[in-house]
């Protein structure tokens, strides 16, 4: 697992020396309690895949990807297992129906330098990024459970209470030692709400 950490002050600087890519964007926060709202498309989430009309028969997941959010403390807390790719929302279930194993993949490499994406729409004082795996040997035709993921993450990125650019990369590595299709969970933890954001991706090594 690679854990990048990140002091609150000063930001951009602690971005840059610790390797992180962080794309400038405009911020929209307002108030302290402003609502935030991400989703990743690089590799391309679920959710974007439904808001790209890439995928049909989505829901109203496909006008609003930005919204899976659901209670933070991952994996100890958070959305059920079975509900995880859509924060627990049942009008976003779509995202947890396997679809026979069928949803569209990123090709990747284990091992592989990748810049993680995030497109947010709000963003908001943040705890970190956690990505996870699943593991060598998981059904893709099930929903995911955390039975199904390695159980650490294999990159955290820390904010300590820093607020990510409106596009924000995040540069690792993908997991080594992995080959067929996977699913990448990405979950932001927003740092001063109870709340944190889920994003899962279908990659094939």
């Amino acid at each position: 697992m690679r854990t990048v950490r990140m002091p609150t002050i000063p930001r951009r600087a602690g971005i840059a020396a610790l390797g992180v890519s962080i794309v400038a964007g405009v911020s929209l926060l307002g108030a302290p309690n402003a609502s935030s709202h991400g989703y990743t498309d690089t590799p391309i989430s679920r959710q974007k895949l439904c808001a790209n009309k890439t995928v049909a028969d989505c829901g109203p997941i496909q006008w609003e990807p930005q919204s899976v959010e659901g209670f933070k403390g991952f994996p100890a807390a958070g959305p059920a297992d079975g509900a995880i790719c859509s924060g627990g929302h049942s009008e976003f279930a779509q995202l947890d129906d396997p679809r026979g194993g069928a949803w569209p993949t990123t090709r990747v490499t284990s091992g592989q330098s990748y810049g993680f994406r995030w497109q947010f729409t709000a963003n908001h004082s943040t705890t970190d990024f956690k990505y996870y795996v699943t593991r060598n040997g998981w059904d893709p035709t099930k929903p995911l459970t955390r039975a199904a993921l390695d159980p650490q993450p294999f990159l955290t990125v820390a904010y300590n209470g820093a607020r990510p650019a409106m596009t924000t990369v995040h540069q690792g590595a993908m997991p080594s030692g992995k080959t067929g299709r996977h699913m990448i969970l990405a979950v932001w933890t927003v740092n001063d709400t109870p709340m944190a954001f889920y994003a899962c991706s279908d990659v094939q090594f």
